[in-house]
């Protein structure tokens, strides 16, 4: 499977950029859970980080990011610049987290 290199800038040197692609994006949709609901209430009255959602906004990050990489991938391209992140509520207890960002070519390096 062809690598694709994940960037936040917006623009990479000179010259390493052969080609935009243009748009792509990934969104993962995940709906909360009643068991971690009722954990995460308990922690916000003795307070502290809440574990439970944490790892549940880490598990939608990488799912937004892959899904995000293999439309690069299928566009050709080997690289994403100026990648973002948006969240937005769906549903009551749903909410969608989207990784976007520019598809490009970058110019293959000759080794040292």
């Amino acid at each position: 499977m062809k690598e694709v290199k994940i960037f936040t800038i917006e623009q990479l040197p000179e010259g390493d950029i052969e080609r935009v692609v243009g748009i792509v994006r990934g969104n993962a949709v995940r709906a909360r859970h009643l068991g971690r609901d009722i954990l995460a209430s308990l922690r916000n009255i003795v307070g502290g980080e809440i574990h439970e959602y944490t790892k549940l906004l880490a598990e939608s990050r990488e799912q937004a990011i892959d899904r995000m990489m293999a439309e690069a991938r299928s566009y050709g391209a080997n690289a994403v610049i100026g990648v973002r992140f948006t969240t937005s509520m769906v549903a009551p207890n749903a909410a969608e987290l989207l990784a976007f960002g520019t598809a490009v070519v970058l110019r293959e390096q000759a080794p040292d």
